[in-house]
């Protein structure tokens, strides 16, 4: 049974300057989040995040899933990618 994610609330407020990132870079996942999650699943999240982005033109650039089944899902657009990971490969 596939996790239920969660976004979480972002730490800045969606009309803040830091609230730029629109999540539209090359995606690269750690391990660990592939085997926790799957492709389909983080892609699916990419894609809620770039929906988002739009809608607010932009987002902080990292945001959480949250999911009781394992740790969340963190997605952070940095230089010139987007990386799905779990906080402990941070």
């Amino acid at each position: 049974m596939e996790p239920k994610l969660l976004l979480r609330k972002q730490d800045h407020p969606f009309d803040h300057p830091d609230s730029r990132f629109m999540f539209k870079k090359p995606l690269v996942s750690t391990p660990a989040a592939l085997e926790n999650f799957g492709a389909e699943v983080i892609h699916r999240c990419l894609l809620d995040l770039q929906r988002l982005a739009v809608e607010h033109h932009g987002l902080d650039y990292g945001q959480a899933f949250d999911t009781h089944a394992v740790e969340p899902l963190w997605f952070i657009e940095d230089g010139d990618v987007v990386t799905a990971l779990l906080p402990s490969d941070y």
